[in-house]
């Protein structure tokens, strides 16, 4: 069809040309008549011998092509003939307009061209005519790649498709998305004879649950191919080729293989890259066991797996000829530096969890870039291990003064990678950032990746914005200034202290000795001195929820008819809030502390703790009960809290259980540490309290 319009076309062309040349030639022979004959004649001669030359042209070119421009679409390999460490890629599926053929009106046919063809949509009924295509490609044919894709045939129709591509003129073959309908079963595929150079399977399902393993597996194992990928495919296991192979490149990308994978195989003498990203590996040491019979390989890529490395009384053994190995995210700490290639040249260590470089590990001599970014590094390491270092990556970590000394210990590095690391901007970073200025532009990313997070008040402030002066910086000078100001300070303080602190104290002690001179004149059975209340709860007015929801409930509730003292309810208007804090802690036979991370933010909390603790020297009685509502860290508790510390550290306290079925028992014990009778408790107290 192709080949007709092109005719007809060429037709047409040809006659508009020869009517314009013999309108050409009359208006020659009308505004011409001098010229010769002879002139005419060879114009004439030229213009047609012109004519003839296109069309012989432009028959033959259609006449040669037209068969596999009707039956190849258009596809693009991106994968390299030079066996460059390159993955190879899927390839873009860009469907053709309305106007393109389908070939046999089965599959979808994509835009063509005499190399390449791609197809999709290939099923069971379909099958026999694709495999009848494929087969007129033998070897000498110009196609040289295929790509197919959504394929869902059954087990012995995906072999015929494979064997029958194995002996064409197929170069790279590309196929995914593919659907296997029925059971694995042993095929017998003859590798001899083949064009293929690169295979490329993606997205592989299996649906076939019980079946032989070496079926599947051995089928690829033993291809006698350079370049193979199979990527995103659930693969859980794959075999060691059965005789040498010419493998040059594998890609096993987004699968299950674990750390049996190519153990003790020494079928792979050629292998020179292994991609492994997205599995599930978890030894190191077994990775280079891995490798050890693997004398040409060069690149292996393990990241986004699940490796670690403890550190182990064997020795790792890698290959000798490894030179680039990717550790990317992966749950290596400092012990990897222990399990590493001896001639590796470029290591990536990314977002893993090293805090440090450890000193005195085997030299890595020809290491020449290292990346160590996304990890918990506090400081550069040095290249005591890495004499050859050109290039060191350790962006995002935990640095907050790099050492100015970096460039010294490593002469050889050309280029440092340390941005979007927390700063904190002292005087130690004035020395790493004059560090920049004479490295003459080692440093990557300057100014923009390189920002104070600490002190707070500078954060933000780019490394080349941020200036100290030598007062600060000078430690003489400074001590100097520093003793001065410090004695200055001091006598500030002083004095601020009386001015401010002391009336505080001082006031509190009058309430105090106020409280305790009312008590001892009270007559002995007034009621003001007396117990009134079996505790007095202090607590935060964020924590207020727990305790009126659970604590003051299940304590007052029952048969020991237990009275407690909450300042809502219990404290007398008109009082000083001071003065109803001590009479209610004096009046009270225990003092119940519902200690948090709130508590030790509330200054009514420390007052009466502060009365609390009074009261417990004072009468050497044990009537403090603490409670740990929430964990509260120790650098959270104020140093005005040393008294809180010190309870904490010499008292036992009762913990709130998150488990449900522990928190009878919490009950139990301190209703029991608060339970005791009232001399002056009457009969009614407990439907009173009830009433609140």
């Amino acid at each position: 069809m192709s080949l007709l319009n092109d005719y007809r076309y060429l037709h047409c062309f040809l006659t508009q040309k020869e009517n314009k040349d013999g309108q050409l030639r009359k208006v020659l022979s009308i505004s011409k008549e001098s010229e010769s004959s002879l002139t005419e004649t060879m114009v004439f001669l030229r213009n047609f011998f012109l004519c003839k030359c296109l069309f012989a042209l432009t028959v033959w070119n259609c006449v040669s092509l037209s068969l596999e421009e009707e039956l190849l679409p258009f596809v693009s390999n991106n994968f390299p003939e030079d066996g460059s460490n390159k993955k190879i890629e899927s390839l873009p599926l860009l469907y053709a307009s309305n106007h393109l053929p389908k070939a046999n009106s089965d599959w979808v046919v994509i835009k063509n061209t005499t190399e390449s063809l791609s197809l999709s949509e290939i099923t069971d009924e379909n099958i026999k005519k694709l495999v009848a295509l494929l087969s007129h490609f033998r070897q000498g044919s110009r196609l040289q790649n295929l790509t197919l894709t959504n394929v869902s045939v059954e087990w012995n129709a995906l072999m015929k498709i494979f064997q029958t591509v194995w002996h064409s003129s197929i170069e790279y073959f590309n196929i995914s998305n593919v659907t296997q309908l029925s059971d694995v079963d042993r095929y017998d595929f003859d590798y001899s004879g083949t064009s293929m150079k690169a295979l490329t399977v993606s997205k592989i399902l299996i649906t076939d649950m019980y079946f032989m393993q070496d079926d599947l597996y051995r089928i690829f194992a033993d291809m006698n191919i350079a370049y193979m990928t199979i990527a995103d495919s659930e693969m859980i296991h794959m075999l060691c080729p059965s005789s040498r192979s010419p493998f040059r490149y594998l890609n096993f990308l987004k699968n299950d293989l674990t750390d049996f994978f190519f153990q003790n195989c020494d079928t792979l003498p050629q292998l020179e890259t292994l991609i492994l990203q997205k599995n599930k590996f978890e030894s190191l040491l077994k990775v280079s066991f891995m490798t050890s019979p693997m004398k040409s390989l060069k690149y292996l890529d393990m990241s986004n797996n699940l490796l670690h490395h403890d550190g182990a009384d064997v020795q790792c053994q890698w290959t000798e000829s490894l030179t680039e190995l990717d550790l990317s995210s992966n749950q290596l700490v400092d012990a990897v530096f222990e399990c590493l290639p001896v001639n590796i040249k470029k290591l990536s260590l990314r977002n893993n969890q090293i805090s440090n470089v450890p000193k005195g590990v085997a030299e890595l001599k020809s290491l020449e870039e290292l990346n160590l970014a996304s990890n918990r590094l506090a400081d550069l390491p040095g290249c005591g291990g890495f004499p050859s270092l050109q290039l060191l990556n350790v962006e995002m970590n935990s640095i907050l003064s790099p050492s100015a000394h970096f460039f010294q210990s490593c002469p050889r590095v050309r280029e440092l990678q340390a941005g979007h690391n927390p700063f904190k901007c002292s005087c130690e970073l004035q020395d790493f950032i004059r560090l920049e200025r004479r490295s003459g532009g080692r440093l990557f990313g300057w100014p923009a990746a390189y920002v104070c997070e600490y002190p707070e008040g500078l954060r933000g402030t780019e490394l080349k914005d941020f200036h100290l002066s030598q007062l600060a910086c000078n430690t003489t000078l400074l001590l100097v200034t520093a003793l001065l100001l410090t004695l200055v300070l001091v006598a500030v303080v002083a004095f601020l202290c009386i001015y401010l602190d002391v009336p505080w104290y001082v006031r509190m002690m009058w309430q105090w000795t106020q409280t305790k001179r009312r008590a001892w004149h009270s007559p002995a059975g007034e009621e003001g001195t007396a117990l009134q209340f079996h505790a007095f709860i202090s607590y935060s007015e964020r924590d207020s929820v727990w305790v009126k929801n659970e604590l003051i409930p299940n304590l007052e509730k029952g048969e020991s008819c237990i009275q407690l003292c909450q300042h809502e309810r219990n404290f007398i208007p008109g009082k000083s809030i001071v003065e109803n804090i001590i009479n209610c802690i004096e009046k009270s036979y225990k003092s119940i502390f519902v200690l948090s991370p709130n508590f030790v933010q509330s200054e009514w909390c420390h007052y009466e703790l502060y009365f609390a603790h009074h009261k417990l020297f004072s009468e050497t009685s044990n009537s403090l009960i603490l409670i740990l509502l929430e964990p509260i860290p120790p650098y959270v508790i104020p140093a005005r809290y040393h008294k809180l510390k010190a309870l904490m550290a010499k008292r036992t306290y009762l913990e709130w259980p998150k488990e449900r079925s522990k928190r009878a028992l919490f009950w139990a014990n301190l209703r029991a540490a608060i339970n005791v009778n009232l001399p002056t408790a009457d009969e009614n107290r407990c439907g009173e309290t009830d009433s609140f």
